[in-house]
């Protein structure tokens, strides 16, 4: 069984930059070429860091990588046409997205690796991040429940009179789950201002689109519930900043939410666990590696005269140096220490688990290890 229903072509899908890095007649990029530069760096840099952190899981040095192989137009994008004050609530393939808001790469590593400096203080899965400087919300694994939380914040923000818009990511496959449907009713009833983003990559894990819903589209499933809902080309990054902008300034202007369905595929396999030939065909990829979200923005860049083969060089070899630093330093930081196994249960920890954590810390320890 092969992926359904993620084709770009169709006549109500937003396209701007084709395949081969030239524009679609009558259609302007919308991006200062600096701008499209600045982009290009940050997919980039996100798709080394992939494959980066797919050769340290291999190499038992962490536990754990999901990425965003294909996806990146669709990811960076949108974070990119979100304000400072605007918050974004993360599915789990948006580390690209933090680094763009300005999560430190350091910050990233560290959570990888799940040391003492580590956000989350080793107590989440790799990729399970935060950044509240970053206003970039905490990943969590169960389907869809950033979408209630988003629709949620956006309300709040809409009550007190903030000009604040939220966005959230989520796959196919969440638009068949409880939350999708509380969190899009909710966002319809009350008209928040939030961007909701379906990263429809053709794959729910090993489940084609196909099998699990027979909409026509994903987007009408937001139409349903009375919310805008658009589509464009994910891999273009063109249009995914289009789309996402025109979505934004609608929410400042209290006319309510959008629905986004960014046709995209997923190059990769669902995480580092998954092995995508159990049960995709290979050739399956060769239309979509022609479709590149990368290649293309490079293509139009050559075009520009703003990009050639020195700039790509310079650009890798700034990254690995920098990389390497922060690999370094996370695997030689400290572990998190026990006791923090009970920080941020309660505000002030009750007898019982004040007794545990004693307990706990007193008890024997084998070597060299917790």
């Amino acid at each position: 069984m092969t992926a359904q229903g993620t084709s770009s072509d169709s006549d109500d899908v937003l396209r701007i930059l084709r395949p081969d890095g030239t524009i679609e007649p009558g259609r302007a990029p919308g991006l200062t070429v600096a701008e499209v530069v600045e982009l290009y760096r940050a997919m980039v840099r996100t798709r080394m860091l992939d494959e980066r952190l797919v050769m340290l899981q291999r190499q038992g040095r962490i536990g754990f990588h999901i990425g965003s192989l294909g996806e990146e137009a669709t990811v960076l994008g949108t974070a990119w046409v979100m304000r400072p004050q605007d918050f974004i609530f993360p599915c789990y393939r948006e580390f690209g997205a933090a680094l763009l808001r300005g999560m430190t790469l350091q910050s990233y590593l560290d959570n990888m690796f799940g040391n003492g400096r580590d956000l989350a203080k080793g107590r989440q899965m790799p990729d399970h991040i935060t950044a509240r400087g970053a206003r970039f919300g905490s990943v969590s694994s169960p389907i869809g429940t950033q979408i209630t939380h988003a629709v949620g914040y956006a309300w709040s923000c809409k009550l007190q009179r903030q000009d604040v818009v939220t966005l959230v990511w989520f796959g196919d496959g969440a638009t068949s789950s409880s939350e999708f449907h509380n969190g899009m009713n909710f966002a319809g009833v009350y008209q928040v201002p939030a961007l909701l983003v379906c990263r429809n990559n053709g794959w729910a894990i090993s489940v084609p689109t196909g099998g699990q819903t027979a909409s026509e589209s994903i987007a009408e499933k937001g139409r349903a519930y009375g919310v805008r809902s658009v589509r464009c080309d994910g891999n273009d990054l063109f249009a995914v900043v289009a789309a996402g902008r025109e979505a934004v300034a609608r929410a400042s202007r209290g006319e309510g939410p959008t629905f986004l369905e960014a046709l995209t595929y997923r190059m990769s396999g669902h995480s580092t666990s998954d092995d995508p030939n159990a049960y995709r065909l290979d050739d399956e990829l060769e239309p979509w590696k022609k479709r590149d979200p990368i290649a293309r923005v490079r293509a139009w860049l050559v075009g520009q005269g703003a990009w050639d083969d020195g700039l790509d060089a310079e650009l890798e070899g700034s990254f690995d140096v920098e990389v390497k630093a922060a690999i370094a330093s996370a695997e030689e930081a400290a572990r998190p220490e026990l006791s923090t196994l009970f920080d941020d249960v309660y505000a002030q920890l009750p007898a019982h688990l004040r007794e545990q954590r004693d307990q706990l810390l007193r008890g024997p320890r084998p070597a060299g290890d917790h």
